[in-house]
């Protein structure tokens, strides 16, 4: 059964920094693509950064460009979203997603997950 694990959600401070974890359990073989979205209240799941494993191409929503990092860990079960200088519209349920995502160029990119983890929440506020 595949599992995903997402951990390091919480509140933080505007400007401030936060790690995000995911552990991926129950994958027979590597996956194609691994990535993080998030969903804020009252507001549709967005793609927020996505690695594609075939390719070794990083993605990332225009609006966390430069703030975030996604990077996978070296037993490759795990990958981490370091997310810094955080702005209150950061704030939502942090998801992290297993399927596949390419590139679209200038239009940014494309994902179709297939496993889900619960998601963590990050609040930003002061």
């Amino acid at each position: 059964q595949v599992q995903l694990v997402e951990s390091g959600g919480g509140l933080v401070q505007p400007g401030g920094s936060l790690r995000l974890s995911c552990v991926v359990s129950g994958f027979s073989s590597d996956y194609d693509a691994i990535g993080w979205f998030r969903q804020a209240p009252g507001k549709e799941r967005e793609g927020v950064s996505c690695l594609n494993t075939i390719d070794g191409d990083t993605y990332y929503a225009g609006n966390v460009k430069g703030r975030f990092t996604l990077s996978r860990g070296s037993a490759k079960n795990s990958v981490y979203l370091e997310m810094n200088s955080l702005k209150p519209e950061d704030t939502a349920v942090y998801y992290c997603g297993i399927g596949a995502c390419y590139g679209l160029g200038a239009a940014g990119y494309s994902y179709a997950m297939n496993y889900w983890g619960k998601g963590a929440l990050v609040t930003v506020s002061s």
